[in-house]
């Protein structure tokens, strides 16, 4: 994991790098001696903290490029393809014990599980490398659109360091502050994670046990039925503009949206609430669909329609792969090219 080193101590180490320039500031001073006095810091800690913090002008680029929604025809192939669908077979197979265990205690499908590790970091091969303080601490107190949810989550990142016992320069993860193999931000962290190794630290980034069992936890606390449909194919016959402007909560039961125009096609228990949603699954043609509670769950871990669709049909994929043993088969090597030998011109025919 990450060295253990008292967290006032490591502050002081790093002084020899430090930011003078960022608690100087007015605005700073004022979230320092707020979060001393709320969580029992004392000013000169965080001073030192975030001190050593530097600024990455870099991140607020990225976070003011313009967002581009994909049609999910494109998003699709990037996450639901052969390579990541037998990549998670091997995974679940590599940790099956494991995964059996904690599918069981916390009553969500492996598969799904899996699915989630594997759209959100490949299974743990991309976990994000940027130091947490700097990116937290650049967004929180320079990117005045999400000021007030970066310096929560700062404050909480600087909380799980002390719970943790660990350095809070260790800790890396992706541009916005997502950490570890499920990419949780330290809010979701300090609620969600798993110590399923008992070692007495809840290591999503090296321990992936813990990061399983932090999955199936969030997913868990979040509502998922096992065993449920997630969503369904429909029709509709009407405009539903008003429907689709609300996609992430369930504010509708399947039979009030049949009352609205959605049309299902096959026999749904219409007293279960429903989002309506709308994917263009080739170009210039749209599906529309229904998703249900455990569609609903995915969409609090990552509020996409195309990334919930994409975990659900991905774990399909990968129980596939699993159950027919697509992952312990030899790799297939590419046939060599037959080469014909050329003949010269009066050779023998």
């Amino acid at each position: 994991m990450r060295k253990l080193l008292p967290l006032l101590l490591v502050s002081l180490m790093g002084m020899a790098h430090a930011d003078e320039a960022l608690v100087a500031r007015e605005d700073v001073q004022a979230y320092i001696k707020a979060t001393a006095a709320a969580h029992q810091f004392s000013e000169e800690e965080l001073v030192q903290t975030l001190s050593r913090a530097t600024h990455k002008s870099n991140v607020l680029d990225i976070l003011d490029r313009p967002s581009t929604a994909r049609p999910w025809y494109t998003f699709r192939v990037n996450f639901v393809n052969p390579a990541r669908s037998l990549a998670g077979a091997k995974f679940w197979r590599e940790h099956a014990i494991a995964i059996k265990e904690i599918s069981e205690r916390y009553g969500v499908e492996p598969e799904v599980i899996v699915a989630i590790l594997g759209a959100e970091t490949n299974y743990g091969k991309n976990t994000g490398s940027f130091y947490i303080l700097d990116v937290l601490s650049t967004i929180a107190f320079d990117y005045p659109r999400r000021a007030e949810f970066f310096q929560k989550e700062l404050t909480e990142f600087l909380l799980l360091a002390r719970e943790e016992n660990e350095d809070p320069m260790s800790f890396k993860g992706s541009y916005a502050g997502a950490m570890g193999w499920p990419q949780f931000m330290p809010s979701s962290f300090r609620q969600y994670a798993v110590d399923y190794d008992q070692n007495g630290h809840r290591d999503i980034w090296a321990h992936p046990n813990d990061a399983i069992a932090s999955v199936a936890n969030y997913l868990k606390a979040h509502g998922w039925e096992k065993g449920q449909a997630a969503y369904a194919a429909v029709n509709i016959n009407a405009d539903m503009s008003d429907v689709f402007a609300d996609k992430f909560n369930l504010h509708y039961t399947v039979g009030e949206l049949m009352q609205k125009g959605v049309v299902p096609l096959n026999e749904l228990d219409t007293q279960q609430k429903a989002v309506l949603f709308a994917l263009e699954t080739e170009p210039g043609f749209t599906s529309h669909y229904l998703g249900f509670n455990n569609f609903y769950v995915i969409t609090r871990y990552n509020k996409s329609t195309l990334y919930a669709t994409a975990v659900l049909q991905l774990s399909e994929n990968i129980l596939k792969s699993y159950q027919e043993g697509e992952d312990l088969k030899p790799a297939k090597t590419p046939a060599k090219p037959v080469v014909k030998p050329v003949k010269k011109p009066g050779a023998w025919r």
